[in-house]
């Protein structure tokens, strides 16, 4: 579809690129003065996944346009800069407080600040673990974070969203109050799945341990079908980062989600792109686990892993290697392939 007369344009560059959807704006012409001709100058927008994201950012440009340049900074970019600023005008134990709430940011902060929507600022607090009080401090420390990116017009007034950020459903995951999935509940999960391919998500996070947030970013180059086993390259904290083992049970689901399309990642949209955590959460894990008359949180997944394992006889050293829990040493996160085969076989017994 040919896009409106000074709308700009979007393309796809050659090769083999993590965002090889470029988005540009026509800013006028050049007119060489010994011959005459006119050459067309542009503003690049930025560069994208899919065609569809480049023409969303290039009409939010339209509609508000701001300087590129400016918007080449990072997440962490806005929060040095502002925290340089604010942290000399108030007291030790706000400043203390605020460094608490940057470390849950850590994995949005290499992000250009301009592609922070509030999807990604739900998932920081609804994966953070944190209760009420110290995510109304994480609030307010985002909602000054984005004022200054107004004032300095890294983005619109428009973009701050900070204030239908949604702290009211808080909670530590790791309190007395955690609801692991029960068994007739997750044998009722395993009856549904014939009816919605989308459930066989829900147990391929029981069945691996891992956070929501790591299996909806897990690339097809880290999972290996054939030795059964992903690896999670980023996670919220050194111990995150591991070797998952692929139990027997869910074995056919990541083999049908590996082989589906096209699409980069293992699991995807019905359009063949990559989910984003809020759209997961709300059209699929609510009314999935509404539909069997569930209420969990995706964390319980997690727990309920941990659980079954426990449960199964298999010991805290290999519970904490499979789901990795901050117990685990940075050093034990390289496996060999005994190794892997003792995690697979802790993995089949649950």
């Amino acid at each position: 579809m040919k896009l409106p007369n000074g709308f700009g344009s979007v393309y796809k560059l050659s090769g083999n690129r993590r965002n090889p959807y470029v988005a540009k704006k026509t800013k006028g012409w050049d007119i060489d003065p010994k011959t005459g001709k006119a050459k067309q100058l542009y503003i690049t927008v930025g560069y994208y996944p899919t065609r569809k994201e480049a023409l969303t950012a290039l009409a939010e440009f339209n509609a508000n346009p701001y300087d590129v340049n400016a918007a080449k900074v990072t997440f962490a970019d806005v929060y040095e800069r502002w925290s340089d600023e604010h942290y000399p005008t108030v007291s030790e134990s706000n400043v203390k407080g605020y460094k608490a709430s940057w470390k849950l940011c850590d994995k949005i902060a290499s992000m250009r600040f301009v592609d922070v929507k509030l999807d990604h600022l739900q998932m920081i607090v609804d994966e953070s673990g944190k209760n009420t009080p110290t995510l109304r401090k994480l609030k307010v420390m985002l909602g000054l974070m984005y004022k200054y990116a107004v004032i300095h017009e890294i983005i619109p007034k428009e973009r701050n969203m900070v204030e239908y950020l949604n702290i009211k459903n808080a909670g530590n995951p790791n309190a007395l109050n955690r609801e692991p999935f029960s068994k007739a509940e997750v044998s009722r999960i395993w009856e549904a799945k014939s009816g919605n391919t989308y459930y066989t998500v829900i147990l391929m996070l029981i069945y691996s341990g891992c956070r929501v947030s790591e299996l909806l970013d897990l690339k097809k180059e880290d999972v290996n079908l054939e030795e059964r086993y992903f690896n999670v390259v980023a996670a919220k904290t050194a111990a995150g980062v591991r070797t998952v083992p692929i139990a027997e049970k869910v074995y056919p689901f990541f083999e049908y989600w590996y082989s589906l399309n096209d699409c980069e990642y293992l699991l995807s949209t019905p359009e063949g792109e990559h989910f984003k955590y809020r759209n997961y959460y709300d059209s699929y894990w609510k009314p999935l686990l509404n539909a069997v008359g569930m209420k969990h949180r995706p964390h319980d997944t997690r727990h309920t892993c941990v659980s079954l394992l426990t449960v199964a006889g298999v010991s805290d050293k290999v519970i904490k290697k499979i789901v990795g829990h901050k117990g685990q040493g940075v050093t034990e996160i390289v496996y060999t392939h005994f190794e892997i085969a003792e995690l697979i076989d802790a993995i089949n017994k649950i």
